[in-house]
């Protein structure tokens, strides 16, 4: 019987340790409730935020990469299409040399047009720049903002 009772003890004394712990644990977790109500907009919590930030930067590294091959697929197209401009031109040419007409030049008015619109995105420098440059931004602000140390913490 003796033992059971010093068992009883050391049960008990257990249990109100634990029952202190979830006290202290409630303490806590209402203090931290009430300084993220007071520091935080509502419904905004910082973990959820900061694994939305992530997934945000994941994204912005996808669509820079996206914009870069797309870039690159805009200048092969470009230059395919120059060529086979520049190919058809030259055999129009020939054609016009053969039949006793006198050849165009390369101011052929749908050669010029082509020109002046690659002209217009000089060196790949088109909207799909700006866009990898709108992602370089945002995924720069995203690191910026998730390696700010807040004062006090």
């Amino acid at each position: 019987m003796g033992r059971d009772h010093h068992r009883n003890q050391s049960t008990d004394g257990l249990v109100i340790l634990l029952m202190k712990a979830h006290h202290d644990l409630a303490a806590v977790q209402f203090k931290l409730e009430k300084e993220f109500q007071q520091t935080y907009p509502e419904n905004a919590n910082p973990v959820k935020l900061v694994n939305r930030i992530k997934k945000m930067q994941e994204e912005v590294s996808g669509l820079k990469e996206q914009c870069r091959e797309l870039l690159a697929a805009k200048q092969e197209l470009v230059d395919k299409a120059r060529s086979i401009m520049l190919g058809n031109n030259n055999v129009i040419q020939r054609m016009q040399v053969s039949t006793g007409i006198s050849p165009t030049t390369v101011d052929d008015p749908a050669f010029a047009d082509f020109n002046q619109m690659v002209a217009y995105f000089p060196n790949g420098a088109s909207c799909v720049c700006a866009i990898c440059q709108q992602a370089t931004y945002i995924e720069q602000s995203l690191r910026l903002y998730t390696n700010y140390k807040y004062p006090g913490r």
